[in-house]
């Protein structure tokens, strides 16, 4: 089960990430407009996507990667909250009824989460 999670989880980020630069209007729309250089932003994030993936896969680098992936999880929440803002619809892309929204924000992207955190291995120390 644990190798399921692993590398299906590998495989979602390495999709991800080359969709970034396949289809970067999907991704430009979704990037808050007061951050700068949206290109760029999104040929990192399709980057990192990809390298943290293929590390993922890696049994020495998952921790880190795992890590990596929670904190680029993290990063992304300022998308999804802009995207709750502007409606839930980007004329000529992704439109949605706003509760797919919320739900995306506050019970998928935590799955995503808690998928990083169990499947990369780590562990939670309460002293």
């Amino acid at each position: 089960m644990i190798k399921f999670l692993i590398y299906s989880q590998a495989c979602f980020y390495c999709i991800a990430g080359i969709n970034h630069f396949l289809h970067p209007e999907f991704y430009l729309d979704l990037i808050p407009n007061y951050l700068f250089y949206p290109r760029q932003i999104n040929w990192i994030s399709g980057l990192l996507e990809i390298i943290l993936a293929i590390l993922f896969c890696i049994h020495k680098t998952r921790k880190i990667a795992s890590i990596g992936i929670i904190i680029m999880l993290v990063g992304f929440i300022p998308s999804h909250i802009y995207f709750i803002q502007i409606g839930s619809c980007i004329e000529g892309g992704l439109c949605t009824q706003p509760w797919v929204a919320w739900v995306r924000l506050l019970l998928i992207h935590p799955l995503f989460l808690i998928w990083a955190w169990y499947s990369g291995g780590l562990k939670l120390k309460i002293s």
